[in-house]
């Protein structure tokens, strides 16, 4: 992790005090930028407040906000009900419009500015996550639950055009609603950069994969469902202003264990590389950090090693700039389950989380100076980031099995060449 050094501030050195407080709570690190950041995104302040449950975090070098809060130093997710006038359908209430093509575009970004700029400082460089999951960007993939906004659409075109031919009127509700939805997520993510620059702006969720489908079946390959690059290739107006890349990597309890996880986890933050460095429109690409989970999904079954290696390990392997651990507001329900979450976290996660950014910063420091993290050379190799402390490893070895992904403002094979006029 990149930390900055207080010798070099000014104001660091007269306000000491300050600056040794921050640090303690995390706010010095560079999340997201340089190393590998394992950041909490769980609302579990009420384990310490309510419970007197304290969650060793800091012990482990887990980043997290003070009071462990969604909005904060360090990280903030906005959900639909957080940020502007997102338009989306609940319970056949249609909120704010329902549909993007009968919301207010302007009234959300005005509304969304006043929001951030009292949420967040100027100065705010953490992750910023925005939660949108009513509906996706491209028509066609708004099926199941959310096939609700393509019968809105159509009706909202046969409202005004009652003599239009069906296929006319498909065809018309698909342009206006990918236009709008664009135009939503689009001018979101530029009023995010806007007012807070620093801040790694992207959408949780983004891009997808869709591979979930056969995961426990011998054959299963892990690739993604073959339109996932076109589609996402189609999304290039999301990743051109987007700062971060916020893939899912979450697990169902069915494959606690199993082998096909790693290759599921593989090709999804895989395909966010790709759009990383194909999409990129800076002299770096964009920072990959998967929002993984510390339970299965829809239990409070916490993973065991295995399946952190498959989950963490892998995106460690594979270049991530880190993970992001989500997790609801029922892992801190009672002073029962935060006591089992401070155990998970003392005997499980944060022993391999600690483990793991050692090994990342010790593969770092051989192979790339220190100035780029380690990625497979082949990312379907299977080796995985060394975690135990052995000094005699021959710096030879990791190089074969890794290169380097720079950081900013290096180059070269072992980002041995810095770009900065000295």
């Amino acid at each position: 992790m990149f930390w900055r050094v207080c010798t070099l501030h000014l104001s660091c050195l007269l306000t000491i005090t300050m600056c040794l407080s921050n640090s303690a709570a995390g706010v010095w690190h560079d999340v997201g930028r340089r190393g590998f950041s394992v950041v909490w995104n769980m609302p579990t302040s009420r384990c310490e407040h309510r419970y007197g449950v304290l969650l060793p975090l800091q012990k482990y070098g887990i980043i997290y906000n003070v009071q462990q809060r969604f909005l904060g130093e360090n990280i903030s997710l906005f959900y639909e009900r957080r940020l502007g006038l997102y338009p989306y359908v609940k319970h056949q209430d249609l909120i704010n419009g329902g549909i993007p093509q009968g919301g207010s575009l302007e009234g959300h970004l005005a509304l969304a500015e006043n929001q951030l700029r009292v949420r967040l400082r100027k100065n705010f460089k953490g992750l910023a996550v925005l939660d949108w999951e009513a509906w996706q960007p491209l028509w066609r993939q708004n099926y199941g639950r959310r096939k609700v906004y393509k019968k809105l659409s159509k009706q909202f075109v046969r409202e005004r055009f009652p003599e239009m031919s069906e296929e006319d009127v498909t065809s018309l509700a698909k342009l206006e609603f990918e236009q709008e939805a664009r135009a939503f997520m689009e001018e979101t993510l530029q009023l995010g950069v806007h007012v807070c620059p620093r801040g790694l702006w992207g959408f949780y969720g983004f891009p997808g994969c869709y591979n979930y489908h056969g995961a426990k079946h011998s054959g299963y390959t892990g690739q993604c469902k073959p339109s996932t690059e076109m589609m996402n290739d189609r999304l290039a107006f999301l990743w051109q202003h987007s700062t971060a890349l916020y893939p899912s990597v979450y697990v169902s309890r069915r494959l606690a264990g199993h082998p096909n996880t790693r290759l599921m986890m593989r090709h999804r933050i895989l395909e966010a590389l790709r759009v990383a460095f194909q999409h990129a429109t800076r002299s770096h690409p964009i920072p990959v950090l998967p929002y993984a989970r510390v339970a299965f999904i829809h239990t409070l079954q916490f993973l065991n090693q295995t399946d952190l290696e498959h989950t963490l390990g892998e995106a460690a392997a594979l270049g991530a700039a880190g993970v992001v651990l989500w997790g609801e507001l029922r892992f801190a329900k009672s002073k029962e389950q935060c006591a089992l979450l401070r155990d998970y976290i003392s005997s499980v996660l944060g022993v391999y989380v600690e483990a793991l950014n050692r090994g990342t910063v010790r593969c770092s420091e051989r192979v790339c100076h220190g100035n780029g993290r380690c990625a497979r050379r082949n990312p379907h190799s299977g080796h995985m980031i060394p975690m135990l402390q052995n000094e005699t490893e021959p710096a030879q070895d990791l190089r074969s099995q890794f290169r380097c992904m720079c950081y900013e403002g290096w180059r070269g094979a072992q980002c041995e060449n810095t770009t900065k006029r000295v």
